[in-house]
């Protein structure tokens, strides 16, 4: 299997390339911007997968595919919400959100294992997902959440929430008001109930508000510190992975 990494971030591409090695697939190279990947898809066979990331230095990834008839099967790699990528039936293996999961890179590599999909085959149509991307589809998201504090249901409105967070397997509404409300969900269910406007998952562990937001600190390892009005409860760190999509997202 020929594999190739179109990644920006030098230490995210080099992560997924370790995590590729870990489940026995040897990446044959890196590319890093749309010029350089133009560049080499002109001058060498296509791979059979392409681990893809969309937003790259130098425009989206997509303008690749303006030059190149693209004859490989894709697995993006993306900080864009998921009902974005969802809301067309691709023809592409499949998708992860940033940063990555070793348990779903290993998932979507067996599932292109098995699908083994035939080149001549493979069509996605870049300039409808473009579209969606720059323009996204309007839809409502989750305003309220309810907790239960003893015997007594509390409704949370969303744009009261500092941050969502877990810890010990639960999962935590921080409020302006100082609270913490445990709830019946998960940070992964929330995905598709918050807005990408509004709230950002910083981290595996962390959704901050944009709304609550009071300072932004540099901290080591090119992370960043997120300081909230209220919540004192935990450091909440911007994982390296996450800082370019991050800063994207304050804009």
């Amino acid at each position: 299997m020929n594999v190739i990494i179109i990644e920006d971030e030098k230490p995210a591409a080099r992560r997924l390339g370790r995590l590729l090695n870990e489940l026995n697939v040897e990446v044959s190279i890196m590319l890093h911007s749309v010029e350089e990947s133009i560049e080499w898809f002109q001058n060498n066979d296509h791979p059979d997968l392409i681990f893809l990331d969309i937003q790259l230095s130098d425009g989206l990834s997509f303008e690749i595919f303006d030059v190149i008839e693209v004859k490989s099967a894709i697995i993006f790699t993306t900080a864009y919400d998921e009902y974005a990528l969802q809301a067309f039936k691709l023809n592409s293996i499949d998708y992860l959100l940033k940063p990555i999961d070793d348990e779903e890179l290993e998932k979507a590599v067996r599932q292109y294992q098995d699908l083994q999909p035939q080149k001549e085959r493979i069509s996605v149509d870049f300039e409808d997902i473009k579209k969606l991307l720059v323009n996204p589809i309007e839809r409502e998201y989750k305003k309220r959440f309810t907790a239960k504090v003893g015997q007594h249901i509390k409704i949370i409105n969303a744009d009261d929430v500092e941050c969502f967070y877990s810890e010990n397997k639960g999962t935590y509404a921080g409020t302006n008001d100082g609270r913490n409300y445990l709830l019946d969900t998960t940070l992964e269910n929330l995905e598709e109930e918050l807005s990408p406007k509004v709230f950002f998952r910083v981290s595996r562990k962390f959704y901050v508000n944009i709304n609550h937001i009071k300072d932004i600190v540099s901290y080591t390892n090119s992370r960043l510190q997120i300081k909230l009005n209220t919540f004192k409860e935990q450091e909440i760190i911007v994982s390296r992975e996450r800082v370019k999509d991050f800063k994207l997202w304050l804009e």
